[in-house]
């Protein structure tokens, strides 16, 4: 039996056979601002809000900067905090291994959900393609033997045209999730596109989302899966 996991993203699990494959690592990426940590939390949020321990790895933004984010949207990460329930930190990945740090705060409070936000950081500190493939590879592998379901972001260049910053990290995970931003005058588009999703089914179109006070949700579709004219 294949077990799924709900990201917490409005209309988004219909179309991934019901959501993420457990203890899978899905590869959030796009340009700047196009939602990527929003997505990431929001994912952590629902975990939470199901009893799931979870750890959010920052290896940019101060922690205490995400959680005044995460307060927008109405999410309260201070309260799991103290609760126990839920791990933020920050870590610089040029002091040491990031794999042995995230493991033991994963086992530490027995952590079901994981984010490592971004990864664009931790290759910056890696001299080649073939570095950043094996730790990225070795890091995959924590994760999975701990059984934690997890979401890793990258920064895409605005001119590049890979799917992450280092042309790597799209080939040693399970599922890719590619977040766009327009802005037309004073119209802001915003869409995903599933990209990759191993032994899943999954929607092949563009899915515009906006992004509300409750934090992101699809446009409204029909059964297919598909955006309704």
């Amino acid at each position: 039996m294949v077990l799924r996991i709900a990201s917490g993203i409005p209309k988004l699990d219909p179309l991934m056979e019901g959501g993420l494959l457990k203890s899978s690592m899905t590869l959030i990426t796009g340009g700047t601002g196009t939602g990527k940590t929003i997505f990431s939390l929001q994912f952590l949020v629902e975990g939470l809000k199901r009893g799931e321990p979870c750890v959010f790895l920052s290896l940019e933004e101060d922690p205490e900067d995400i959680k005044a984010d995460a307060r927008q949207f109405g999410w309260d990460l201070e309260k799991y905090e103290k609760s126990g329930l839920f791990r933020i930190m920050f870590h610089d990945p040029f002091e040491t291994d990031v794999s042995t740090v995230l493991v033991n705060q994963i086992e530490y409070i027995k952590a079901k959900r994981l984010v490592v936000d971004s990864l664009s950081m931790l290759g910056l500190y890696m001299k080649d393609q073939a570095t950043i493939r094996k730790q990225l590879g070795k890091l995959m592998r924590a994760v999975r033997n701990v059984g934690c379901t997890s979401f890793v972001t990258s920064e895409v260049l605005e001119d590049g045209k890979g799917l992450s910053r280092f042309g790597v990290e799209e080939f040693v995970v399970d599922g890719i999730i590619v977040m766009n931003y327009l802005g037309i005058g004073q119209e802001t588009n915003r869409s995903l596109q599933i990209r990759k999703m191993r032994r899943t089914n999954h929607g092949k179109d563009i899915y515009p989302f906006k992004m509300g006070p409750k934090g992101i949700e699809l446009e409204a579709m029909d059964d297919m899966g598909l955006t309704k004219s």
